[in-house]
């Protein structure tokens, strides 16, 4: 495996860990009533555990797969000279040294115990994402553009971030709306959900045109350049995802009146999340091409 292949492969484990970290965290502490929270950490924990664990491996893998891909392949993963030139002297090593203190913020946020617990998981894990907005294609501009550039792209990560990352408590809850103890604090998280991810997604939308605009300049139709070919594949499966998740909320829960089975939903919901998969993959392939 070559540098550049480890560091697509590190950088989509780190994306995947961190929007589900952001996602569900924000899940539980501002869409969940308190019970149901609980109740849904408690089935998530493995997953929480995981993706901690992930977050882990992937933050300290990938300053050294940076030196690899920047310099003459593994053997200067482990040159401490190379090493510190990045760290010291490059974007992605600023980026790296606030994604390192955004992983230990997390971390310290699941040791907390009270009320406040849920809160700064979220915003730890909020912080842990935005990190990789210093070392994006917004560093390619100067002055007050690179500002709004990586406002945009945080705002695009946080958003997108919430939506994705949500799916699969939503996932955990949909079962609750059968069982009698959950049916009510379950049916008004879901519609909390569906509220905040009208707002989410059109975040998303609105701020990957923007996005677009300052970094190819134009609809991405060029495609003898990778990134534009990939970035068109990737609107298209944001399109998908945007269909699945309008056709859940006024399609399939509708029907939930006349018909009570829950596996058209579970199947629609399970589809967005391997969608998002996909979306997350591409993401980690762009990040390391050239859009023009």
């Amino acid at each position: 495996m070559t540098p550049d292949v480890a560091l697509i492969l590190c950088r989509f484990l780190f994306y995947g860990s961190a929007i589900f970290l952001w996602g569900a965290s924000a899940y539980i502490c501002w869409i969940a009533p308190a019970d149901l929270a609980a109740q849904v950490s408690r089935r998530l924990r493995h997953c929480y555990t995981l993706s901690t664990l992930l977050i882990i491996i992937t933050t300290a893998s990938l300053l050294p797969l940076r030196a690899a891909a920047i310099g003459e392949g593994w053997a200067d993963a482990f040159a401490p000279q190379m090493l510190l030139s990045v760290l010291t002297g490059t974007n992605v090593g600023q980026a790296w040294s606030v994604q390192a203190g955004a992983a230990f913020l997390f971390i310290a946020s699941c040791l907390a115990t009270g009320r406040f617990r849920y809160s700064a998981r979220a915003a730890s894990a909020g912080l842990l994402l935005v990190s990789v907005t210093i070392s994006g294609h917004a560093a390619m501009n100067s002055g007050w553009l690179r500002m709004v550039h990586r406002l945009n792209d945080g705002v695009h990560l946080l958003s997108g971030g919430a939506w994705l990352g949500a799916l699969v408590p939503v996932f955990i809850t949909l079962p609750m709306l059968g069982d009698a103890r959950w049916q009510k604090d379950a049916r008004k998280t879901l519609m909390r959900f569906s509220t905040a991810g009208h707002v989410a997604v059109a975040l998303v939308i609105t701020t990957g045109i923007i996005n677009t605009a300052l970094i190819v300049g134009s609809v991405p139709m060029d495609w003898q350049f990778g990134y534009q070919f990939l970035l068109s594949i990737k609107i298209l499966i944001v399109l998908a995802l945007i269909a699945l998740a309008i056709g859940n909320r006024y399609l399939l829960v509708p029907r939930l009146a006349r018909n009570p089975s829950l596996e058209p939903l579970q199947w629609a919901t399970a589809a967005e999340i391997v969608l998002g998969f996909a979306v997350l993959g591409l993401v980690s392939v762009l990040g390391t091409l050239q859009p023009v």
